[in-house]
């Protein structure tokens, strides 16, 4: 299996997404949204990020 984005409602009623990773475990979540097509353009928005997002190591 591999990765996959869930959309779900929550218990408030919001669109919410979860990323899964390939062995099932939950990787990121979303914030929660009033529309399932804004759910959606959220999911697009974290896909182009990542694919160019920089790591960054913090220190305390």
């Amino acid at each position: 299996m591999a990765a996959k984005f869930e959309v779900y409602k929550d218990a408030k009623g919001e669109y919410r997404f979860r990323l899964k990773a390939a062995n099932g475990e939950t990787v990121a979540t979303g914030e929660g949204y009033s529309s399932k097509q804004s759910c959606l353009k959220g999911i697009e928005s974290v896909k182009k990020a990542a694919s160019s997002a920089e790591i960054v190591e913090v220190e305390k």
